[in-house]
């Protein structure tokens, strides 16, 4: 368990945590759920930069990390639509997409196979944690009375249902399109895992 892996393990700890203080009806609440997040986030980064810094790169952490970084998403996701501001349709295709890609990747790894990843997948990643970002920070302002009162309308219009719903129907319509790509693009080793030539 070296340092990286359990940075790994620390991100996965503080989802949970994120999640309640989220979807707390108390603003003080929410607002340190916000600071979770970015620390779980921070996580991500620095133990990437360890692993490959002083060559920490297991094979555990190789499987766990992107577990990792799938779990804390996927609780934001969720955390939205609990508060009702992301459609559970959209947010059930990004997690099952997700999933499914990373449990193939990890065992297609394991099978000492590798999957090739497109550009635009990783565009994919991106804009989901942007749009991530984007909800929490504009709601964590929400919940400050000197923001909220000095901004109102700017806070409102950047929660608009419509703006809201169409920018995940985007990043949605993208996270399928992806993965179906990412299905092609490997379809000879996903029939070598199936068929357990590896």
């Amino acid at each position: 368990m070296v340092l990286p892996n359990q940075l790994t393990v620390l991100r996965i700890i503080l989802t949970p945590i994120f999640y309640f203080l989220f979807i707390s009806d108390d603003s003080l609440l929410k607002q340190i759920s916000v600071v979770v997040f970015l620390i779980a986030a921070i996580t991500d980064w620095y133990d990437g930069w360890l692993a490959r810094k002083f060559n920490y790169i297991t094979d555990w952490g190789k499987f766990l990390d992107p577990l990792a970084d799938k779990i804390l998403t996927s609780a934001a996701f969720i955390a939205l639509v609990h508060i009702n501001v992301l459609s559970f349709w959209m947010v059930l295709i990004i997690i099952l997409r997700d999933f499914l890609i990373t449990g193939m990747r990890a065992y297609a790894e394991f099978k000492k196979e590798y999957f090739s990843t497109s550009n635009l997948a990783k565009w994919k990643t991106f804009l989901q944690m942007a749009f991530l970002y984007y909800l929490l920070f504009v709601l964590t302002m929400k919940t400050i009375p000197v923001f909220y009162n000095g901004y109102k309308f700017i806070l409102n219009f950047l929660l608009n249902k419509d703006l809201v719903y169409f920018s995940m129907l985007a990043i949605t319509l993208l996270t399928f399109f992806t993965g179906v790509q990412y299905f092609y693009r490997n379809k000879k080793i996903i029939r070598k895992l199936i068929k357990n030539e590896t």
